[in-house]
């Protein structure tokens, strides 16, 4: 079914669920910016139906950005797994956002804060447009999602480390917009040392989770712990073992935290990060 008349919308959401809905098929995403590429996983991620395929050529430093947002990544990764997305990378040699379907083509363009899908169902135009997006699609190269998918992560947080620690885990990540790994707000790690904390795991034990799963190596969760140690977030005591070095069992380290519902532990956690 192909989309017969332009498309008004406040965001790109809108006009994303439309091509979607328009067709069981391909979908071919050209050009995308960050605010499309987010706006894709959002409504594929929660689609109430069959997802065409859709094929994605953006430019790799966009795609870099984005994905560097847990929350996007582990969503996206979870899409790509299941065969519905996948991602590749190309030079910006197309003007606009463009979204090819077999039926019709959509160019996205923005101004005055809405956003517009001027849409074009020419057979002989759409034809042409198609194999030949179909052929830079072919030519480009893929982009390797580095993050595990959040499936993956919450089914084996919960079966590596226990059920209250992945619901805390689900809590915080339902709590915020973003998950950055920018080194200043609370990325993955710090989200799994402090709802690890909360339930007083071994760092041992989340930290071999965490590298074993895709998240981070057990070097970067030591250095996130000994950061967020020394910032007074999290406390550790040592837990002897028959054979070695005592492990460390993480703990909250104040109060404020400690008191904190799980759905306030991350606005509580960015407070005291941002001191």
């Amino acid at each position: 079914m192909a989309i017969r008349s332009n498309l008004l919308a406040e965001g790109v959401e809108d006009i994303i669920r439309s091509v979607l809905d328009s067709t069981d098929e391909e979908v071919l995403i050209t050009n995308p910016t960050a605010e499309v590429i987010e706006g894709l996983v959002d409504v594929a991620t929660g689609f109430g139906g069959d997802l065409p395929t859709i094929r994605l050529v953006a430019d790799e430093a966009v795609l870099k950005d984005v994905m560097d947002d847990f929350i996007i990544a582990s969503n996206a990764a979870d899409l790509v797994s299941e065969g519905t997305v996948s991602m590749r990378t190309a030079g910006e040699d197309v003007e606009n956002t463009l979204f090819v379907t077999p039926n019709s083509v959509v160019a996205l363009v923005a101004a005055g804060g809405k956003v517009a899908g001027l849409v074009t169902d020419d057979s002989d135009f759409v034809a042409t447009a198609f194999d030949a997006h179909r052929v830079r699609w072919d030519d480009a190269p893929e982009f390797k999602l580095r993050t595990p998918p959040l499936s993956r992560v919450r089914e084996t947080l919960s079966e590596d480390i226990g059920d209250d620690t992945r619901d805390d885990f689900d809590a915080v990540l339902s709590s915020l917009t973003s998950a950055r790994g920018d080194g200043n707000g609370l990325d993955e790690v710090t989200i799994s040392l402090l709802v690890a904390a909360r339930n007083e795991v071994l760092l041992y034990d989340i930290s071999k989770w965490g590298e074993d799963v895709g998240i981070a190596s057990k070097a970067t969760f030591s250095r996130t712990k000994t950061k967020l140690e020394d910032l007074g977030l999290i406390a550790t005591e040592k837990v002897p073992i028959d054979v070695g070095r005592p492990r460390l069992r993480l703990k909250l380290g104040t109060d404020q935290l400690a008191d904190a519902d799980r759905d306030d532990l991350a606005s509580v956690a960015q407070e005291l990060l941002n001191g």
